[in-house]
């Protein structure tokens, strides 16, 4: 009995560590269809006969041209402050959000914001993919910039 119980104890252990090992990686709330390039949305802002998108910082500060600032969307206030804004908006609205301070891996603003975005069923809402921070991969483009 104790034998076959401590059996079944290694089986078990065996079969979690092979569930997590081989398990896929971290879904994250967005597509690669919704990863909007930085270069992309230039040329948008940059034409203004082009629809433009409601674009929204969820980081540190609102550099990027016409965006609005929100705040760090890992705080409550912020993510309320976002959800207040979002909520007149049409569900099919173009909406952009970015953070900018550093890659996504590390970014503790951007999952709450876009989980927001899914939760509150927007179905034409874009993450910037900025790979680095906001200062590389916007900024030192030339890119246009908040005044």
């Amino acid at each position: 009995m104790r034998k076959q119980r401590l059996l079944t104890g290694i089986v078990a252990a065996v079969l979690l560590f092979i569930g997590f090992a081989f398990r896929p990686e971290h879904s994250e709330p967005w597509t690669t269809a919704q990863l909007e390039s930085p270069e992309t949305l230039a040329k948008i802002i940059g034409n203004p006969k082009l629809p433009q998108p409601i674009i929204y910082s969820v980081g540190p500060g609102a550099v990027i041209k016409n965006s609005i600032d929100v705040g760090p969307a890992k705080e409550t206030i912020n993510l309320t402050k976002l959800k207040n804004l979002l909520a007149p908006l049409p569900k099919n609205a173009s909406i952009v959000i970015y953070c900018g301070c550093c890659p996504f891996e590390h970014c503790p603003n951007i999952r709450p914001a876009f989980e927001m975005l899914n939760q509150m069923k927007f179905t034409n809402a874009k993450l910037l993919n900025i790979e680095h921070n906001v200062k590389t991969d916007w900024i030192n483009k030339g890119y246009p910039v908040a005044q």
